[in-house]
C-alpha cells in the first residue's frame, strides 16, 4: 500500500510512475487507483522474475517505459506478456 502513496506524491509533483506488480495483487492495484500499473505472471515478491534472468528483467522495464510514453490516462492497468 505505501507504494501507491509514494506513486501519488510522485505524481502530485509531475513525475510519471509505473508501478510494477505481481498479478496476484491486481484486485488490489484496482481498488488504489494508481496511475499506472504493470502486472508481471512472476512469482510473489519477484515481480521482475528470477534472480539473474537480465533477458526478462529488461523486458519487464522495456515495457514499463513504453507504459510512461503510451499511457493516455490515470487507472492504466496492463498485464505483462
Amino acid at each position: 500500500m505505501s507504494v501507491g502513496h509514494v506513486a501519488r506524491a510522485f505524481e502530485d509533483a509531475n513525475i510519471a510512475t509505473v508501478i510494477i506488480a505481481v498479478k496476484s495483487f491486481e484486485t488490489r492495484m484496482k481498488m488504489m487507483s494508481l496511475p499506472r500499473v504493470l502486472l508481471t505472471p512472476q512469482l510473489l515478491g519477484r515481480p521482475l522474475g528470477n534472480p539473474f534472468d537480465e533477458q526478462q528483467h529488461t523486458e519487464i522495464l522495456n515495457t514499463a517505459i513504453k507504459m510512461l510514453e503510451t499511457a493516455e490516462q490515470n487507472g492504466t492497468i496492463q498485464d505483462f506478456h
